[in-house]
């Protein structure tokens, strides 16, 4: 498969072959219109207008005898296949060379020659042929002088030499600024790779941390109320029944939070299709009973942009969990979820008319309001957004959760990832 650095390689690859070919017929033509105005009639002249033809038609088919190489830059500009390339030009050097002998007026086409010689054949033969491509232009200038001249003798191999210098220098630039568009891809690849693994530590981190603070703590409590049970069961049946009923509520409550977990980590409302806000006003119907209204406001300004699915999951995340905080802790009869889509960023709001509490206080403290806030910061730092939450007692909550939607340092392809 192509890269994509390459496909502006090939444009420049076809305009440079155009002009090289639209060179060589205006050559070839200029040489033969001053071989027949200046020799009419010479018996050679069928011949020179038979072979000005075959080199016409051999330069023609050498675009469809050679054809790019597959995979990976090669020399040059382009590749060709040396299986058809080395036979055709070599006829084509054949046909010039025997062109120059009988009218020396055609020297000059070797300097298309020149490109597709350096372009097609490995560098020593390339120069080889250039080489002898300079002796027949000499030798043809010199004829057709017919004297000597040091400016004829000298003049061809420096202009030669310099262009084939400077098409040397120019093909070993490409090719080191390939080599580091390589590179370059393959370090963004490796980084996307490290930060979604460290996203996937974090995560199993915020994980372990609920996971201790709530079932371990809640099945660590069951424990202690069976064995409390089982010490007073005979002398004090009534304790130990309310023990077994204690243990029994933290059982029920620690399946809720099981399911929770369970919930977090696959999102179906969003496997379900219809976007971020189906999925919102999914999970407010799902959280509103007799205690408790949620309500779901969304606000696009007509843009709709596509959230990527990393987006879209934290988003949902984020307020499956303050919708969680709000029903454990907030003591409030209304909620709301507005979603607001930007130019450049998505916001989340999640209100409500609870009892409040302080942010500073209740961050890293678990077993109250705060319990998910860092996991939430977490989460928004992996796409490069911010959560902002205003509270105080007996005043409710506003949770802002931020996120840009094109998130600096971010590889497109990671924002197609799907939720872990």
């Amino acid at each position: 498969m192509p890269k994509p650095y390459e496909k502006p390689y090939d444009a420049d690859n076809r305009w440079l072959g155009a002009v090289m070919h639209a060179a060589f017929f205006l050559l070839l033509g200029g040489a033969l219109a001053r071989f027949l105005l200046r020799h009419p009639g010479e018996p050679r002249t069928p011949w020179i207008l038979a072979l000005s033809l075959a080199l016409a038609v051999l330069h023609l088919l050498g675009p469809v005898l050679s054809g790019p190489v597959p995979g990976g830059p090669g020399r040059g500009f382009a590749r060709r296949r040396p299986v058809w390339t080395g036979p055709w030009l070599g006829l084509v050097v054949v046909v010039w060379m025997v062109l120059v002998v009988l009218a020396p007026s055609f020297s000059w086409c070797a300097v298309p020659l020149f490109y597709t010689g350096l372009r097609t054949l490995p560098a020593r033969a390339a120069l080889v042929l250039v080489g002898v491509l300079t002796v027949f232009v000499v030798a043809a200038q010199l004829r057709l002088a017919g004297r000597f001249d040091p400016n004829l003798l000298l003049a061809p191999p420096a202009v030669a030499a310099i262009a084939t210098a400077v098409f040397l220098h120019t093909e070993r630039q490409t090719a080191r600024q390939r080599a580091l568009i390589d590179d370059l891809i393959r370090t963004r690849r490796e980084l996307a790779a490290s930060e979604r693994r460290e996203g996937t530590l974090a995560e199993r981190q915020r994980l372990s941390m609920e996971i201790h603070d709530s079932l371990a703590q809640g099945l660590s409590s069951q424990r202690m109320l069976l064995q409390a049970a089982e010490r007073v069961w005979e002398p004090d049946p009534a304790k130990a029944r309310a023990h077994v009923r204690r243990a029994a509520s933290v059982a029920e409550h620690n399946l809720a939070e099981a399911r929770r977990f369970v919930h977090d980590l696959a999102p179906a409302d969003l496997a379900r299709g219809g976007g971020l806000e189906a999925a919102l006003r999914a999970l407010a119907a799902r959280e509103t009973g007799d205690d408790l209204t949620v309500r779901v406001h969304v606000d696009d300004g007509a843009r709709v942009p596509a959230l990527p699915d990393r987006v879209q999951s934290a988003l949902l995340r984020i307020a499956q969990g303050a919708l969680a905080n709000v029903r454990e802790h907030a003591g409030a009869s209304a909620a709301a979820l507005s979603l607001t889509l930007l130019d450049d960023q998505a916001v989340l709001d999640v209100t409500d008319d609870g009892h409040g509490f302080d942010p500073a206080a209740a961050t890293g403290a678990p077993g109250v309001r705060g319990h998910g806030l860092p996991a939430m910061r977490a989460r928004l730092r992996q796409l490069g957004g911010t959560l902002t939450v205003e509270s105080a007692p007996g005043e409710g909550t506003v949770l802002s959760a931020a996120v840009p939607l094109d998130p600096p340092g971010t590889d497109p392809a990671d924002a197609q990832e799907a939720p872990r």
